[in-house]
C-alpha cells in the first residue's frame, strides 16, 4: 500500500456524463463576517484560468509529427502464464529494417527464495557493464500483466502538485517529496510552473506564497529516479501558470535531461486508440509522457503533449464531495470526441472559506481519510466505480499524509 491524500483520477473512454452538478455542498462553503466575495486567494485549490490568453486547441485532422531518430517498433510479444512478458523489438531506418538485441520483460507477483539461480526480475539478453542494477524487480509499473496494455488502457496515481512540500504551508498539497511519491507507487505527477526573472519555477497560484524551487531542479529529480527505475512509465503534467510560450521551457527540460526520456508521439492527437503499450514504451526509453495544460506547440516541441486537445477534465479544484464526473475542460466537448481520449477525474476537495470580502480556497486536509478511501461517500473508489465505461487512467493525490489507503 502507499499513502495517499487528495485524488484525480485520470480515465479513458469513460461513460459521458449529461447532468451537470455544480453544487457545493454546505460542509465546504464556509461563510463568515464579511462584505460579498471580490477575490479568491487559493491556498492549496486553484482556479480554471480565464481570460484572452486561455485557448483550446481544436484539431480537425490527424498532423504527422517529425520525430528524428530511429523508432523501435514491437515485432513480438508473447505473455506467459505467470504475468512475464517476453519482448522482441526491431528497428526501422528508411525502407530497411534490422534486428537488434531482444530484451527480456519479466517478474512475477512473487518471488521463490530457494530459486537463487532463477531470474525472477528485469532482465536483458547481454550485459555491457556492470553498472549498478535497477530496484525494481517487477517490470511495467510494478504489474507484470500491463506490459502488453497500451499507456491509454491503464490506471495510475497521481500526486496532484507533487512539488508543493512546505511543512505549515496552507497552499502545500503533499507531505512527501517526489521520490518518495514515486516509490509509494503514484506514477503521475502535476505542478504549477511560474517565471520569475527568466527562470522557471513551481510555484503554487503565486511564488510569493509557496516556490518549491526551479523546475529544472524538479525535473531532474524525476529523471534521476526514473533511471534507477528502466522498468516503469511516468507521466508528468505542467500547469502553465502564466499562459507563457512553450520555448521558455526548453531551457531546464535539455538542462535536466527530462527531454531524453519523453515519449514523441509519432501525430497529434492520439486517440484511445493510437498508443503504445508499455513494453514499447519500455523498450524505446521514452518513458516519461509529458503534457502541459495550455500553450503546448506540439510542432515546435513535439514531446510536450497539449492535453486539452487529447484529454478532458471532470471540475477543477472540486468543492463538491460527491465529486460528479461532468466534463469541464475543454469547454463544448462534444461525447463523440471525448470517448476517443484519455480524461483526468479530479478529486483533490478543497473548502472555500469566505472572509472580509476575499475568498480562500483550501486543501480539506481534515477529510483525506475519506477522500482517498476505497469506498464510502466521498471516497476515490467510488468516484472511480460511478465514472465506469472505461478503466480509469490516473488517480491524482494531494498530499501524502501517511494514512494507508488505495
Amino acid at each position: 500500500m502507499f499513502r495517499l491524500g487528495l485524488l484525480s483520477i485520470l480515465l479513458l473512454a469513460p461513460t459521458f456524463a449529461q447532468e451537470d452538478d455544480n453544487s457545493l455542498p454546505a460542509s465546504n462553503t464556509l461563510p463568515t463576517t464579511g462584505t460579498s466575495s471580490t477575490s479568491i486567494l487559493h491556498l492549496g485549490g486553484d482556479v480554471v484560468p480565464t481570460g484572452p490568453g486561455v485557448s483550446y486547441l481544436s484539431i480537425s485532422s490527424t498532423r504527422t509529427l517529425n520525430t528524428s531518430g530511429e523508432i523501435p517498433l514491437l515485432a513480438s510479444t508473447t505473455v506467459g502464464n505467470n504475468g512475464s512478458s517476453i519482448v522482441a523489438a526491431a528497428t526501422t531506418s528508411g525502407s530497411s529494417t534490422s534486428s537488434i538485441a531482444v530484451t527480456l520483460l519479466q517478474g512475477s507477483r512473487e518471488t521463490d527464495p530457494a530459486a537463487n539461480n532463477t531470474a525472477i526480475g528485469n532482465n536483458t539478453s547481454s550485459r555491457t557493464s556492470s553498472s549498478a542494477q535497477p530496484t525494481n524487480t517487477q517490470p511495467c509499473n510494478n504489474y507484470p500483466e500491463f506490459c502488453n496494455r497500451k499507456y491509454s488502457n491503464i490506471t495510475e496515481v497521481a500526486a496532484h502538485n507533487s512539488p508543493f512540500v512546505a511543512p505549515n504551508n496552507a497552499a502545500a498539497n503533499q507531505a512527501l517529496n517526489v521520490f518518495d511519491q514515486l516509490n509509494d507507487g503514484v506514477r503521475m505527477l502535476t505542478g504549477q510552473t511560474h517565471l520569475v526573472n527568466g527562470t522557471m519555477y513551481f510555484c503554487h497560484t503565486t511564488c510569493d506564497l509557496l516556490n518549491s524551487g526551479t523546475a529544472e531542479d524538479y525535473f531532474r529529480d524525476i529523471v534521476r529516479w526514473v533511471r534507477r527505475h528502466p522498468y516503469d512509465v511516468v507521466t508528468l503534467l505542467i500547469g502553465n501558470g502564466d499562459l507563457i510560450k512553450i520555448h521558455e521551457y526548453i531551457d531546464p527540460l535539455e538542462k535536466s535531461g527530462i527531454n531524453r526520456y519523453a515519449f514523441v508521439p509519432p501525430k497529434m492527437p492520439m486517440r484511445i486508440d493510437d498508443w503504445p503499450t508499455l513494453s514499447e514504451m519500455i523498450l524505446m526509453q521514452k518513458r516519461i509522457v509529458i503534457w502541459m495544460d495550455y500553450n503546448a506547440d506540439q510542432l515546435t516541441v513535439p514531446y510536450v503533449m497539449d492535453e486539452f486537445s487529447q484529454m478532458w477534465e471532470t471540475p477543477f479544484s472540486p468543492t463538491n464531495r460527491s465529486f460528479p464526473c461532468t466534463q469541464e475542460r475543454p469547454p463544448d466537448l462534444s461525447r463523440e470526441d471525448a470517448v476517443q481520449r484519455l480524461y483526468l477525474a479530479n478529486h483533490n476537495l478543497n473548502t472555500q472559506i469566505t472572509l472580509a470580502g476575499f475568498s480562500l480556497l483550501v486543501a480539506t486536509v481534515s477529510l483525506l481519510n475519506e477522500t482517498n478511501s476505497v469506498s464510502g461517500y466521498g471516497s476515490l473508489g467510488l468516484m472511480a466505480d460511478e465514472c465506469s465505461g472505461a478503466c480509469p487512467k490516473v488517480h491524482q493525490s494531494e498530499s501524502e499524509s501517511g494514512s494507508e489507503h488505495f
